[in-house]
């Protein structure tokens, strides 16, 4: 069943970054577009650049326009061990200036070596860390736009549990799972304000079984059209 209509105008410009470790991101590139561009007139841009490590700086960022041609960007790199400052601010910068993002899993854990705040200011969240894989219940613990269409609880595929260390002040959780090792209750979903930006994140998305789970797509969906009005 589809959701939403397209409106008569020109296609939203989205730019999907990707690489790195420990995913696989051809088949996780091929999920995310298929299901915004379900809900999004959407032209496609993909960066997948900076190999299969866990330390990279990809040449997009050289250009301090790099965000400028898009209505969205949707992050889902992984290289936690690049800690330059510099190279990190090139990237926040463009987004405080007003382009809208989603974060999905190890975007989270991207940059966490670096000493600065800036990345884990634009995505919301503080996350150095998780835990094992398993399947966890999600409760979602806003309404709205965002979580139309998704159920009040469900079981995640077999994925990571991202412990959050510290939320943001302007973050709103939308969706929490509990630890099986600490108990507690940590975000897996939730926006963010930053600069002129709006942001989403998600921090489930490990496996491929996850790009699968109606409920994360639905998510992913809501986010990309509120976020390309």
């Amino acid at each position: 069943m589809c959701f939403f209509s397209f409106a008569a105008s020109k296609p939203k410009k989205i730019l999907l970054i990707t690489g790195g470790c420990c995913h696989d991101y051809a088949f996780q590139s091929k999920a995310i577009m298929d299901a915004v561009s379900a809900v999004v007139d959407a032209e496609w841009t993909v960066k997948n650049e900076g190999g299969n490590g866990t330390s990279a700086k990809i040449d997009l960022y050289e250009d301090e326009n790099w965000a400028r041609p898009y209505d969205l960007v949707i992050h889902n790199e992984c290289f936690a061990d690049t800690k330059d400052s510099t190279y990190i601010r090139k990237i926040t910068s463009a987004h405080a200036k007003g382009v809208n993002a989603i974060f999905l899993h190890c975007a989270l854990h991207t940059y966490r070596s670096a000493e600065i705040d800036d990345w884990r200011q634009l995505i919301g969240m503080t996350s150095k860390r998780h835990d094992h894989q398993s399947r966890y219940p999600v409760t979602m613990v806003s309404s709205g736009k965002l979580t139309k269409g998704v159920q009040n609880t469900w079981l995640s595929p077999k994925d990571e549990l991202y412990v959050i260390e510290k939320i943001g002040p302007k973050a709103e959780v939308l969706a929490v799972s509990k630890s099986e090792k600490d108990g507690r209750e940590y975000p897996v979903a939730w926006t963010n304000k930053y600069g002129k930006a709006k942001i989403f994140g998600m921090s489930f998305g490990h496996g491929n079984e996850t790009f699968t789970d109606a409920n994360f797509i639905r998510l992913l969906q809501n986010a990309a059209h509120w976020l390309c009005k």
